[in-house]
């Protein structure tokens, strides 16, 4: 079998979309998304963790999630994981894994929407 890569994401945004152009001019939005996970321990305690996930999300998707979305609201992100490397202005390289989106789906308050897909060309692709 070969390769797959592939991410389903359901939780809240920690903050509003942050929106950019790259040199291009194409639009490119990154979501931070938190995801909720509550568990009881052996001792039947409540337990609770947040994970946190940075989204990028290209094109008129991006725009749509710039113009529509707010923090706190809740989404469903799907895409897949991509690592970058760069060099921070002290010359230290640095390392993060995105979800690059290719749909996203607006979820709770103001109804369901779907701002359809678009996956970004490999070339255009730039660090924050």
């Amino acid at each position: 079998m070969g390769s797959y890569n592939r991410v389903t994401l359901v939780g809240n945004l920690g903050q509003d979309p942050e929106v950019k152009s790259t040199q291009s001019g194409r639009s490119v939005c990154n979501l931070n998304i938190a995801v909720n996970e509550v568990w009881k321990d052996k001792q039947g305690q409540k337990q609770e963790r947040t994970d946190w996930f940075r989204c990028t999300v290209w094109g008129d998707q991006g725009d749509n999630c710039a113009k529509f979305l707010k923090k706190g609201r809740q989404v469903l992100v799907e895409g897949k994981l991509q690592n970058r490397t760069w060099e921070d202005k002290d010359g230290q390289k640095r390392y993060a894994t995105d979800v690059v989106a290719d749909r996203v789906v607006f979820l709770g308050g103001g109804g369901d929407r779907d701002t359809g897909s678009q996956v970004p060309p490999d070339d255009d692709s730039i660090p924050f």
